[in-house]
């Protein structure tokens, strides 16, 4: 999603879209069973994005719908398309008075607003995705997206025949900026000739603009897309031009049946379960959680029947090199995309380096806007 750094990460985790209208949702009552559990969790939950966004926010509430399934863990509530800012620590507030003892706001334009609300309610544990503030009673967390990036960008490097791969990005925050190096250090670890041309939309949810940036990919010959945004609309290019996608946030591959290859891909519901467990046990702490792969915080979605066998074997044992620690994707010897060398063999970059990282590596193709 881990050791923040509070100055350096203030810009870094945004992962979400805004929307204006809010719908609170309740599951179904409590089923017996439950109710005989001594210590319950009612859990609620803050969305920036509405749940049928088939990516970031959808991603979430299969976490949250993962979670109830343990006994002790009551029908939770979750709150979708809630402003950033003050609308939203009404909304967490509500919660609170409503009687939810756990609370989790899904976006990082939450932090400010999560922090003012538990200030006031000691009692309540809140948990913040992809923040760097903390206190007693709330904790952070967030997942090393980079890692699945890397093994999607292997995929890349090896099925390009254009040797020109497309991205269309964000926001030139260094949570983006971290994902295009990870996937352009795994095209370039197999095939050094293919640069990533990337775009910037300015958006994590616009179809329309998306679409437009994914065709003009396209046509400057990229033979492969990938995305770091919510909407579907760079899959809906690939399958439309004939070319190969990888996608983001979920397995979306309905949207693109014949372009899908993989798509690195979230499962919250590994720090959902264990967070109510420990607010259950009476053992929660507040904490800054970074986990990869190897806490299965992050993943890559099935790979298509259209990757070959030697590359799905491929990336099966790089994967497993990344779980067991012997492959960093950001090992060095490592260049900008200048060519100048940012840091020698035998070394890595730290945390720090990953989470303030403003610069593009050796075959990426694009600027970073200011």
């Amino acid at each position: 999603m881990k050791k923040f750094l509070a100055l350096l990460a203030a810009a870094i985790l945004l992962t979400a879209c805004t929307s204006n209208d809010q719908k609170p949702t309740t599951t179904v009552a409590p089923t017996p069973a439950k109710a005989a559990v001594e210590k319950q969790i009612k859990a609620g939950f803050i969305y920036v994005g509405p749940v049928g966004d088939a990516g970031w926010t959808w991603a979430h509430d299969q976490g949250r719908i993962a979670m109830e399934k343990a006994d002790y863990v009551l029908p939770s509530t979750f709150i979708e398309s809630v402003p950033e800012g003050a609308e939203a620590t009404r909304v967490i507030t509500g919660l609170v008075k409503k009687g939810h003892n756990l609370i989790f706001t899904t976006s990082f334009g939450f932090m400010d607003a999560t922090l003012d609300v538990a200030a006031k309610y000691k009692d309540v544990v809140f948990m913040h995705c992809s923040g760097y503030k903390t206190a007693d009673n709330v904790g952070t967390y967030f997942g090393r997206m980079y890692e699945p990036r890397y093994l999607s960008g292997l995929i890349a490097g090896k099925m390009t025949k254009t040797d020109i791969i497309g991205y269309v990005a964000a926001f030139p925050i260094p949570e983006v900026i971290r994902g295009i190096n990870a996937f352009t250090l795994g095209v370039r670890s197999v095939n050094p000739k293919a640069k990533v041309k990337v775009v910037w939309t300015q958006t994590w949810f616009d179809p329309g603009v998306e679409r437009d940036a994914a065709d003009s990919l396209l046509d400057v010959g990229a033979d492969i897309l990938t995305m770091h945004q919510d909407a579907p609309a760079t899959l809906q290019a690939a399958e439309a031009r004939g070319a190969y996608v990888i996608g983001y946030n979920s397995d979306t591959r309905k949207f693109a049946p014949n372009a899908f290859l993989t798509a690195p891909v979230w499962n919250w519901a590994s720090v959902y379960t264990k967070t109510a467990e420990e607010v259950k046990n009476g053992t929660w702490k507040s904490q800054q959680i970074w986990w990869g792969m190897k806490q299965d915080l992050v993943r890559l979605a099935p790979l298509s029947d259209k990757v070959p066998a030697e590359v799905k074997a491929l990336v099966a044992e790089k994967q497993q090199a990344i779980i067991d620690g012997t492959l960093i994707p950001f090992a060095g010897p490592l260049k900008d995309q200048t060519g100048r060398e940012i840091i020698g063999a035998g070394a890595a970059l730290n945390d720090g380096a990953l989470l303030g990282m403003n610069w593009f590596v050796e075959g990426v193709q694009g600027t970073i806007p200011k």
